[in-house]
């Protein structure tokens, strides 16, 4: 690999971009933080998907092996509240959550991870971490929990960078007597007799959360990995903790060479919050928009930076994917050829900390060449789709993506067909008040057709 389609990341635990070098050459290991399996995700659990699934296609690229695993969270106190609530066990009620939560990641064009770990699959892994801590003097048993001892690793807080104290003053800590320092966080805690449990040697319980992921990178990907992705809201406690867990299970060992972590996703320039009434789920976006206009929506703004997610913004790139889908439904006929795309402006921004921003503005001056009918036109559209590809972009044709129905989109695809034939008849016998009664009756539903010697084609607006 030459110097020019080497990849920088910025990575959270140097705060700096680096060049991104696997830790065995040509071989990459990359673990992102999951949903918890209790409802349905929201658009800012979806963020992290789009953005991790985008570098999972960029370092495929690159590399001849690229592991990703992404995990579920199947156990954990909301879980066992929703269950309850709904009378059912844990594994019919995460079971439910985890269908959705993947039927509605595919329908924003996202990739399957080579590995979808779940944390009630990895409960010895998860019993064998504790033991290791034990023997080493970082965790402690106590009243039926067992807590790792946060004083005994040196560098605790390193990567949040944190002192013990900023974090006792910043965080809502747990006070409880049978800790030894206020800080110490749980490793495993007890389960009621009406609670879901396990057995383990220090009595029927479960996992805290934070361990189920070392638990699941250890078993999978080993005990130091390329790539570690997730929210900025898990820096602390979440990756804090995973890192003070294995790197001190593992005898020092290094946990993860790239920390990298996406911004937050307000709506219409807030936080998102239930309290608000602006909690936007994904199930509830695509009931009334196109999965790709999402994804693009969410590549708009460089991964590190927060997002506003709106309206606007939702109808600003479906408008874009059209402008593009047209760009390609007019070129159909240009054949498409091998080209090395690591010169490209666009693929290099992508390799500059995933700079979508940048990659899509590409997209359009590439539009834009195609549309004016530039000489090399079959380099130019194979670099067009080759560069919407990484960012998961354009990956159905023209006619799909316009005839693609949402939501309750009223008529349907042969009722639209049925409907320009028929207008097509009425032009025929000289009705033309037929004819454009029909075009008014599909423009109020929503379908705009486009006249041309080549016929009539239509497209939901």
């Amino acid at each position: 690999m030459n110097a020019n389609v080497s990849l920088r990341v910025y990575n959270t635990k140097t705060r700096q971009k680096e060049e991104f070098q696997p830790l065995i050459p040509d071989t990459v290991t990359m673990y992102v933080c999951g949903p918890t399996v209790y409802n349905y995700v929201h658009i800012g659990n979806a963020r992290p998907v789009v953005v991790f699934d985008t570098l999972f296609r960029v370092l495929n690229n690159l590399y001849s092996k690229v592991t990703y695993a992404r995990n579920i969270t199947d156990i954990d106190d909301k879980i066992m509240q929703g269950a309850a609530q709904a009378g059912q066990s844990i594994a019919e009620f995460t079971e439910i959550y985890t269908q959705a939560y993947q039927e509605d990641m595919a329908a924003l064009n996202n990739l399957v991870p080579t590995i979808v770990p779940k944390a009630t699959d990895h409960l010895p892994n998860m019993v064998e971490l504790i033991e290791q801590l034990i023997a080493k003097g970082h965790a402690y048993a106590a009243e039926g929990h067992v807590l790792f001892a946060v004083q005994t690793m040196e560098d605790y807080g390193k990567l949040s960078n944190r002192s013990l104290e900023d974090m006792l003053d910043g965080a809502r800590v747990e006070v409880a007597p049978y800790k030894k320092y206020a800080g110490d966080f749980v490793l495993w805690k007890p389960s009621s007799d009406d609670e879901p449990g396990w057995d383990s040697p220090w009595g029927r319980g479960r996992p805290g959360w934070h361990l189920e992921c070392s638990a699941m990178v250890k078993a999978h990907l080993g005990e130091t990995i390329d790539i570690h992705g997730g929210g900025r809201d898990l820096v602390f406690p979440h990756h804090e903790n995973e890192v003070a867990q294995s790197q001190c299970a593992h005898g020092g060992k290094e946990y993860v060479r790239y920390w990298m972590h996406n911004g937050f996703v307000n709506i219409e320039g807030e936080k998102m919050s239930k309290s608000l009434g602006n909690f936007r789920t994904v199930r509830d976006l695509l009931g009334s928009h196109k999965g790709e206009a999402i994804r693009f929506a969410l590549l708009t703004a460089q991964y590190r930076s927060e997002i506003d997610f709106s309206a606007d913004l939702l109808h600003q790139s479906k408008a874009t994917l059209d402008s593009f889908y047209g760009t390609l439904r007019d070129c159909a006929d240009i054949e498409t050829v091998d080209i090395d795309i690591s010169e490209s402006a666009g693929y290099q921004a992508l390799l500059d900390d995933l700079n979508t921003p940048v990659a899509i503005s590409e997209l359009h001056a590439l539009a834009k060449m195609l549309n004016k009918g530039c000489d090399n036109a079959a380099a130019v559209k194979s670099e067009f789709l080759q560069l919407a590809g990484f960012m998961g972009l354009l990956q159905q044709s023209p006619e799909a993506w316009f005839k693609e129905s949402v939501g309750d989109d009223g008529l349907s695809n042969e009722e639209i067909e049925a409907l320009i034939a028929e207008r097509k008849q009425a032009k025929i016998d000289k009705n033309y008040a037929r004819g454009d009664e029909i075009r008014e009756l599909l423009k109020s539903n929503g379908i705009v057709l486009e006249d041309s010697k080549q016929g009539t084609q239509w497209r939901r607006s």
